[in-house]
């Protein structure tokens, strides 16, 4: 599912595109009100997330755009003010959700959840790869047969490299999006959780989890 965050503040932003990346989503991100309006009509995304002040266009205004072009878009706003008339504004555009800043990003991740369910009740957190399928929301890993329930953190990074399939991936790329730091004691880490991934498919004939010698890792189909 693909994410459309509209943000200006650069380092907020950042932060947000690393915790929905990291949470499966595919993510692409604006900084103005303009900017998210031709982002929109280009790339068609499954959901946006717009902060209510931005230079060029606010969010208001963007969301009345949006709702015009696609009237059953999920819309998310995001705001610094927690004033009664905003978030009645934002309802009366149409805003499935509203969200008061500060938050906790994982706030956001499980308001998006339940957004898409609602919005998209046919799709859900399923990935594939070879005879192996993941099921993000219960953590179930299905290999040929037999089940594994995995940790927040396998899964996060099997649904990282499966999203990534057939792709290299540097070490510091998987580092910075499943654990947030490139630490090389977290690299240690990494290394552990790769070695158990590789267990769990190993009975996939049509899986292959290589090491890339100086790089880093590639999950392919064969």
């Amino acid at each position: 599912m693909k994410v459309l965050i509209a943000e200006d503040d650069i380092d907020f932003g950042n932060i947000l595109c690393q915790y929905v990346t990291i949470s499966g989503f595919e993510v692409s991100i604006a900084r103005d009100g303009n900017a998210a309006w031709k982002q929109f009509t280009e790339e068609r995304p499954d959901i946006c997330v717009l902060d209510v002040m931005m230079p060029g266009m606010d969010g208001f205004t963007l969301a009345g755009r949006i709702r015009k072009e696609s009237a059953r878009m999920p819309l998310l706003f995001l705001t610094a003010r927690n004033l009664k008339e905003d978030i009645v504004r934002g309802l009366s555009l149409g805003a499935d959700d509203y969200i008061t800043k500060p938050f906790d990003p994982e706030v956001l991740i499980l308001r998006l959840r339940n957004i898409l369910k609602r919005s998209y009740p046919g799709v859900n957190d399923k990935y594939t790869i070879g005879g192996s399928s993941l099921n993000f929301n219960t953590l179930e890993l299905c290999c040929n047969g037999s089940r594994e329930k995995l940790t927040l953190k396998e899964g996060q990074l099997l649904r990282y490299m499966v999203s990534n399939k057939n792709t290299i991936l540097p070490r510091e790329n998987i580092l910075m999006e499943v654990w947030g730091d490139d630490d090389y004691f977290l690299g240690r880490s990494m290394d552990v959780f790769i070695s158990r991934l590789r267990k769990y498919l190993k009975n996939d004939q049509q899986v292959q989890l290589r090491t890339v010698r100086g790089t880093g890792f590639i999950l392919e189909e064969v």
